[in-house]
């Protein structure tokens, strides 16, 4: 990251823009290199800059910026997007969660205020990467929209491969309920994802990596829940929170899904460097398999890296 950061502004129609121009920081390190009025220009500009963080100002309730949110998400999962809202936050703020931003700010509100949250956005998502000076590991999403395809099979390989050929590798068994991963390696569940989910405290590597169970290969797990009941103990923000630590952990994460398109499955997507799509030759699977690579493209997901 430069030493200053640099930021774009994209601004939703109906935007108060005194109040907005008055919230916007004029120093603390950071560079407002762009104040962009519609969403479409805004992502046009995004296109074709490389700011350390996106802001988003929006009136109240907006489905075009909750869009542009998932869609800048997904071109960058590691740079922070920040909302600020002019206008009743009511009914919008979790929908900005779950599209993938780091914090809202309510306007009018002061600029010191909204440089701290700015920083604070920048800390959370890049400074664990930053404070061990190492890039993110690469982390493959094995996805399958049907069951009995080998999305498990396929993961499970993957990840022991990469193990036996000297890599860091881990794998997360993401099917909540009726997850697979520690019966195909011949894993003992003594401890799963809702152990950690239910733990409490602040997440780091060293903690995680207590939860890891680790296979003759080298590969590490984070296995699924022993119960479908205790799949409700893990939320999408602390998987979003998991995905992140475990790739300054290891070179490789590989995350086994479960079949559709969940609100687990999309945090990893959104997190994931890469994706694998697996089908199978039957009628059905290759019907699934289509509509699966059309969600991606739905998404924003870069094709190149599926």
């Amino acid at each position: 990251m430069a030493e200053r950061i640099q930021a774009i502004v994209a601004v939703d129609a109906n935007v108060d823009q005194s109040q907005l121009r008055a919230a916007l920081p004029e120093d603390a390190g950071i560079d407002v290199i762009g104040v962009i009025d519609g969403l479409e220009e805004s992502w046009q500009t995004l296109q074709e800059t490389s700011p350390d963080i996106v802001v988003v100002a929006c009136s109240g309730y907006s489905d075009r910026a909750l869009y542009f949110i998932d869609s800048a998400v997904k071109q960058a999962s590691q740079r922070p997007v920040v909302v600020l809202t002019v206008g009743s936050p009511n009914g919008f703020v979790r929908r900005v969660f779950e599209s993938g931003a780091d914090d809202i700010v309510t306007l009018p509100e002061s600029a010191e205020r909204v440089a701290f949250t700015l920083m604070k956005a920048i800390a959370r998502r890049q400074g664990a990467a930053i404070a061990s000076g190492e890039a993110l590991g690469a982390m493959i999403c094995v996805l399958g929209p049907k069951e009995g395809t080998g999305k498990t099979l396929t993961a499970t390989n993957l990840v022991v491969a990469l193990a036996a050929r000297g890599e860091r590798a881990i794998i997360v068994d993401l099917d909540l309920q009726f997850g697979d991963v520690g019966l195909a390696l011949g894993l003992r569940p003594d401890k799963t994802v809702y152990d950690l989910a239910r733990s409490g405290g602040s997440l780091d590597a060293e903690k995680l990596d207590a939860y890891l169970v680790s296979h003759s290969s080298g590969a590490k797990a984070l296995l699924a829940p022993t119960r479908p009941d205790q799949a409700s103990a893990v939320s999408v923000d602390f998987l979003r929170d998991v995905f992140t630590t475990l790739r300054t952990m290891s070179e490789f994460v590989i995350v086994d899904t479960p079949p559709g398109f969940t609100p687990e499955v999309i945090a990893a997507i959104d997190s994931s460097s890469h994706t694998c799509m697996v089908g199978m030759l039957d009628s059905l699977s290759l019907k699934n398999t289509k509509l699966g690579l059309e969600t991606l493209d739905l998404m924003g997901y870069d094709p190149a890296r599926i």
